[in-house]
């Protein structure tokens, strides 16, 4: 049980993380990626996965 949870606390951080970072880029950037920046939330959510 409790690997559970710290296996979901670290999936949760993961997934801010990576929205903030992304979130800072310019559009440009993330352009260059094949990002838009509708989909920043769906890379993050594939990226704890």
């Amino acid at each position: 049980m409790l690997n559970t949870f710290a296996r979901k606390y670290w999936s949760w951080k993961n997934y801010h993380h990576t929205v903030s970072e992304l979130s800072r880029l310019s559009d440009h950037e993330l352009h260059d990626l094949g990002i838009g920046r509708v989909g920043i939330e769906y890379v993050a959510r594939r990226s704890t996965h």
